[in-house]
């Protein structure tokens, strides 16, 4: 079987993505492999083995284009009203929580976020298929 290990984006600017991935989610830099033309860096938290790897191409000044065919990260969390709300203290402009009961019945609640190059991250309160 295969094992998901991490899932790789492109930014801009490594500190202000390092810095709001600490104060959104608690990953930490696993590591950082420097190459002459670009950066990978690696977040981590003690939750889970799955990592972020961030790429910072040496050579790319301007935000890059997300396009149409990027959809979201989702992490889950416990307390998805605590967690909203540190959000918003942390000046972090999380979007409303959102209920989503298609037919009546719960499915999932959640909020969605963007990182500093407009990535979005849904934050799922844990339960159900969402762990």
């Amino acid at each position: 079987m295969a094992k998901q290990i991490h899932s790789m984006i492109r930014v801009l600017d490594e500190a202000r993505s390092v810095q709001f991935y600490d104060r959104a989610f608690g990953l930490k830099v696993a590591d950082r492999l420097d190459f002459d033309d670009f950066t990978l860096v690696y977040l981590s938290n003690a939750e889970t083995e799955f990592e972020l790897e961030l790429t910072i191409n040496k050579s790319q000044t301007k935000p890059y284009d997300l396009g149409d065919g990027y959809g979201h990260l989702a992490v889950s969390v416990a307390d998805l009203e605590a967690e909203h709300a540190r959000f918003e203290a942390e000046g972090l402009a999380p979007r409303k929580l959102v209920e989503f009961a298609p037919g009546g019945e719960r499915i999932a609640r959640f909020f969605f976020v963007a990182d500093p190059d407009g990535y979005q991250i849904e934050v799922l309160e844990r339960g159900g298929r969402f762990k």
